[in-house]
């Protein structure tokens, strides 16, 4: 992966704690891997879990971020959450997948679709 591509991920991955965390969330985990895949960000609020993919775009070139999110792309992140969710002595009384796709407009300034429990 390029640099450049590395740190829009990055950045979208900031701005979208920054989202989460207005809305009482606490990031857990940035970037965590395991065999069956990585998620961008745990989030934790309460017993409430959600492990979140981020995605970053800075043009429509290629369609709405959300879009990116595949079926296959979702099979990788339930298999990791399911992996995660193994290592905690207690579950979570909720928990579930959620997309934050972050599209910048003209004006620099990122629009955020929140899309909550895709799986």
């Amino acid at each position: 992966m390029s640099l450049q591509k590395k740190q829009k991920g990055a950045l979208g991955e900031r701005i979208a704690g920054r989202f989460l965390f207005w809305r009482g969330f606490h990031i857990i985990e940035r970037n965590w891997r395991c065999k069956s895949g990585e998620i961008d960000l745990i989030v934790r609020r309460g017993r409430e879990y959600r492990f979140i993919e981020v995605k970053y775009r800075t043009t429509m070139e290629f369609g709405f971020p959300e879009e990116a999110v595949t079926v296959d792309k979702l099979r990788h992140i339930r298999c990791a959450m399911e992996t995660y969710l193994l290592q905690l002595k207690t579950l979570p009384k909720h928990y579930q997948i959620d997309v934050i796709a972050i599209l910048k407009n003209s004006q620099n300034k990122p629009k955020i679709h929140w899309v909550q429990g895709v799986s």
